[in-house]
């Protein structure tokens, strides 16, 4: 398994929060948890921008993927808007969360809440060329369903 050193500073009034870390030898993704002084009611439909309190710096070639948790979607229907979130290695702002409830109750965000997951991967890169035609496959043009249900 890989490792890298991976930078991360915490928000002056985050400091109660622990630094990200692995909670199993084998887990792929670290808790982000909420960054919010009082208690935030998240309705059913409604989205809100929910700070994780912190600022990381990776190498160059890597990024971070915020996932939503499977339990809080599972349980409550709490996912996160654009998931997953990608956060790239030159990016250096706070480290916020775009949540919203599909579930039919309100949901309490409270501070230090587990409500999202990182997962650090490399990146590769691709080099697009112009072409007049693309080789043919089977499956061709077959798009959205084209297989059935």
């Amino acid at each position: 398994m890989k490792k890298i050193k991976l930078k991360i500073k915490r928000k002056e009034d985050a400091k109660d929060f622990p630094i990200p870390f692995y909670a199993t030898p084998g887990s792929s993704g670290v808790d982000l948890y909420a960054d919010v002084r009082d208690e935030q009611i998240l309705s059913p439909g409604e989205i809100k921008l929910i700070s994780c309190g912190i600022y990381i710096e990776m190498p160059k070639g890597y990024e971070a993927q915020i996932r939503p948790r499977s339990g809080l979607a599972l349980k409550h229907g709490i996912t996160l808007v654009n998931t997953p979130g990608t956060i790239d290695s030159d990016y250096r702002g706070l480290i916020n969360l775009i949540v919203t409830n599909l579930g039919k109750d309100d949901f309490v965000i409270k501070r230090g809440m587990r409500l999202a997951q990182m997962v650090i991967r490399e990146v590769t890169r691709a080099e697009f060329i112009e072409v007049d035609e693309l080789g043919d496959t089977v499956r061709a043009h077959g798009g959205f369903g084209h297989t059935g249900i």
